[in-house]
């Protein structure tokens, strides 16, 4: 296939996912051909497995039907830069298909020309949205796809890394996974210095850098980076410990409070145990008021003397 046929082809393939039905004379007067030559070219298009339908009749119509496989699109520069900035605020935002966001994110911005990397960015920081409920520190959404690329790729990666004490340090690592935990992204990623499987939040990485070094697989002990991920947000330290006994079974509290993931523990058939611990006492008295049964709780004084006084003010509210 010569050049000018490929630039051809590529041309009708844009104009047919354009408009839902274009005749045989109208393409052939945009590609500046014969009607025979359209023919012709529909029928390699459709070797190539798009699904283009043809309607009989003196003026020939064609449009590009849905198929079982999904073809390659052509996008113009404002369609692409358009559905990046879509995927970058799913891929931040939307409960459900973030990852799946993500993985077209990465697919994109790879073959995003240079030109257009800098649109996207400048329109991503440009718009704002009205948001009715904080969901807490958000990642850049810049980060998402080169990191993407990097799990996708075993490409060492270097950033800077501020711990939830404040410390900041340099960080050499292998990305495996992006992990979404509620309002939260994070890295799980080999440590190269440390020798150890350890996760970053996304909002706490500064400073990425891609070094081009490819890395064999490292098998993840378990095989399953969310459980992976879970187990060790559960294991990190809190500042205040709380410690509900819920009397009720551990399936239906589970049911009923969607989220607990490994806090909840079975105790037996008609209790189990809910670790509400957290850095945050706003957040422990929300994740106990959420479950659906009368439970025991052990927790630090802090943590009883703020549920003490949300009760009161409830109280008051209420003209109790």
């Amino acid at each position: 296939m010569t050049s000018d046929m490929t630039g051809r082809m590529l041309r009708l393939l844009s104009l047919l996912q354009t408009r839902r039905e274009w005749s045989g004379a109208e393409l052939a007067g945009r590609l500046q051909v014969t009607v025979r030559t359209v023919r012709r070219d529909i029928d390699r298009l459709r070797e190539l497995g798009y699904p283009v339908d043809s309607a009989r009749g003196h003026a020939g119509g064609y449009r590009l039907a849905s198929g079982s496989d999904l073809p390659p699109l052509l996008l113009d520069d404002e369609e692409a830069v358009a559905i990046a900035v879509a995927l970058r605020t799913a891929a931040g935002g939307l409960t459900g298909i973030e990852e799946t966001a993500l993985r077209a994110l990465a697919k994109l911005e790879q073959v995003l020309p240079r030109r257009l990397r800098g649109q996207v960015t400048a329109l991503q920081s440009a718009v704002a949205g009205i948001t009715w409920e904080s969901r807490g520190p958000r990642a850049d959404p810049a980060l998402f796809s080169p990191l993407a690329v990097a799990c996708r790729d075993r490409e060492v990666v270097t950033f800077d890394y501020t711990t939830r004490t404040g410390e900041a340090a340099p960080r050499r690592v292998e990305p495996q996974h992006l992990v979404a935990s509620n309002a939260l992204w994070y890295l799980l990623a080999h440590d190269t210095e440390r020798d150890d499987w350890r996760i970053f939040r996304l909002d706490r990485i500064t400073g990425l850098t891609l070094t081009g070094r490819r890395v064999p697989v490292r098998r993840l002990p378990g095989g399953d980076p969310a459980a992976f991920v879970a187990a060790r947000l559960a294991a990190a330290p809190t500042r205040h410990r709380a410690v509900a006994t819920v009397h009720a079974p551990a399936d239906e509290v589970r049911a009923l409070s969607p989220g607990l993931g490994t806090r909840l523990r079975p105790v037996d058939a008609s209790s189990c145990l809910v670790d509400a611990s957290d850095d945050s006492l706003p957040r422990i008295a929300r994740m106990l008021a959420t479950l659906p049964a009368d439970y025991g709780l052990d927790a630090d004084p802090a943590v009883l003397a703020h549920l003490r006084a949300a009760a009161r003010r409830t109280l008051r509210a209420c003209g109790d």
